[in-house]
């Protein structure tokens, strides 16, 4: 027991000039319950009090005796909140020269003259007691304050902290969004010049590459923020693993091609299927395809390679790029972990894919040699039981046959946004009409008979659902096709959509692919027996 603990019971030390008197003397403490232990001399006695002791009982005889300040000694190295009580049995006449011996050394000194009664020695111990209980509080608050310090300033450090890194994400944001925006206005400013058509075609690549980064980006910032809040929501489905490969490699290939990268694909049985949400696969794959893209000099060499191991399904993803120090291949799946910021990103692409693939019931993990060595990422995904699936990574193409001129109206409150959508579904053979709000859309319907109503949500005054509820509830358009074209983009958004007769949900801004699918698809529909 350390002299700053407490000692499982209260003790009180007794060193008397007779050892019959000092046993005497613990045994009638004893008998009043307070334990009592006696010291053979003063090396004993200072033993003890280092070791923890509620109080002393000795006689002016081992004060006086005390010419080296042992007994001192023992009480400067108690803790400063403690200071054990001494009861001094003095002879008559002698407590003038003991209270000035060790009134310097002793702060909690009581001097009794002798004889004394034992009732009024054992109520003397039980007052020093008492003293002694109050300082064992102080200590107690002292203790819990000390606590609180510490947790108050390591939440101060953490909030610092995050502060410090809101301010680095938030500088490496607008660095993120600020390199895709510089080569977009260039390229704007270079086809207002009307260039020559080669040039306009390599402006309008580098344009569409920028955006489709841009928008990347924002989803995984999104798709992040969804997971951490449980609010994102896996579809499952039986779903082959050449599907979810197939749709990773269509995702990354802009970007591998663009960074004159060498992918190869080795996948030992696309059969396998597994029960699992194909979209968000494909991400997880494509971001690390894109991964190795970004970390990957040049021309280098990218290999995708997926096989079946026991009932897993095994697939890595290596490069000959930079490679990963020994030290950061866990922490490189934290969020705003980079490798380096020479290559640029937010560090949040890893671990968006390590929360998809647990999301996912697997495992994800980092392999390099070390710095100019290259890197492998290993995903591990349970297979499922059961047949192979029939999903395909994209939509069957709509016959020729079925195709038709079709009438979409285009509804939204950004003019430029209505305009330009409008001019793009032209140039692809539909005939178009826009609107800028609620009231004018559901003329437009009624006057000019479209087949599909492309319809903003975030409409000044009747929003997008009233309107999309409106329509539904006029018999003489009950086929109209509705497609949402939104920035809101959650699980809820979707659902709320569905709920208000949306055939469709789309998030801003959107892929051209992904906006003639939904209309292929809606065609199909509406021309089916």
């Amino acid at each position: 027991m350390t002299a700053e603990g407490r000692p499982d019971r209260a003790r009180v030390l007794v060193l008397l000039p007779s050892t019959k008197d000092a046993h005497r003397t613990v045994s009638l403490l004893e008998e009043a319950k307070v334990p009592a232990t006696a010291c053979a001399d003063l090396a004993e006695l200072c033993q003890k009090v280092r070791a923890g002791a509620d109080a002393i009982l000795i006689t002016d005889d081992v004060i006086l005796s005390d010419s080296s300040g042992f007994l001192a000694e023992a009480m400067r190295e108690q803790p400063p909140w403690s200071s054990v009580p001494v009861l001094v049995l003095a002879r008559e006449g002698s407590s003038p020269h003991v209270q000035k011996v060790a009134s310097n050394e002793l702060t909690s000194l009581t001097i009794v003259e002798r004889p004394v009664r034992m009732h009024t020695l054992v109520s003397l111990v039980l007052t020093a007691l008492r003293a002694r209980q109050h300082q064992y509080q102080i200590r107690d608050a002292m203790l819990v304050r000390e606590q609180q310090s510490a947790e108050l300033r390591a939440q101060e450090e953490r909030l610092l902290e995050a502060d410090r890194r809101k301010d680095e994400f938030l500088a490496t944001l607008a660095h993120e969004l600020r390199n895709p925006l510089a080569p977009i206005r260039t390229g704007l400013q270079l086809l207002s010049g009307e260039p020559p058509p080669e040039t306009a075609r390599h402006a309008l690549a580098v344009m569409q590459r920028q955006t489709s980064h841009m928008v990347r980006l924002i989803d995984d910032l999104l798709d992040i923020s969804r997971i951490t809040r449980g609010k994102l929501e896996l579809r499952r489905e039986r779903v082959t693993l050449g599907a979810i490969v197939d749709a990773a490699v269509e995702a990354s290939r802009p970007f591998i091609d663009w960074s004159g990268h060498e992918l190869r694909v080795s996948v030992a049985a696309p059969s396998l299927v597994l029960d699992a949400d194909l979209t968000r696969l494909a991400q997880v794959l494509s971001n690390l395809l894109n991964n190795a893209c970004k970390y990957t000099s040049r021309g280098g060499a990218i290999e995708l390679v997926a096989d079946r191991n026991g009932d897993e399904v095994v697939i890595e993803v290596r490069d000959s790029g930079v490679g990963i120090p020994p030290h950061r291949l866990t922490d490189i799946f934290e969020m705003f972990s980079q490798v380096d910021h020479a290559h640029g990103g937010l560090g949040i692409g890893l671990a968006l894919v390590r929360r998809l693939v647990e999301m996912h019931g697997g495992t994800v993990r980092a392999s390099s040699e070390g710095t100019g060595t290259g890197s492998t990422f290993i995903v591990r995904l349970p297979l499922a039981r059961g047949a192979v699936s029939q999903r395909e990574a994209t939509p069957a193409a709509l016959p020729p046959e079925l195709r038709t001129e079709q009438r979409i109206l285009v509804v939204d409150d950004n003019d430029d946004a209505a305009e330009l959508l409008a001019l793009m579904l032209e140039q692809s053979g539909y005939s178009t009409q826009v609107a800028h709000d609620g009231p004018a859309a559901l003329a437009a319907v009624q006057s000019w008979h479209p087949e599909i109503v492309i319809l903003d949500i975030g409409l000044p005054g009747m929003s997008g659902y009233d309107v999309a509820r409106a329509l539904r509830n006029e018999v003489r358009v009950a086929d109209l096709a509705l497609v949402a074209l939104t920035g809101w983009g959650t699980e809820r958004d979707k659902r709320d959509a569905a709920a208000a007769g949306f055939d469709a949900h789309l998030t801003k801004p959107v892929d051209a692919r992904d906006l003639q699918r939904v209309l292929t698809r809606l065609e199909t529909a509406r021309n089916s027996p």
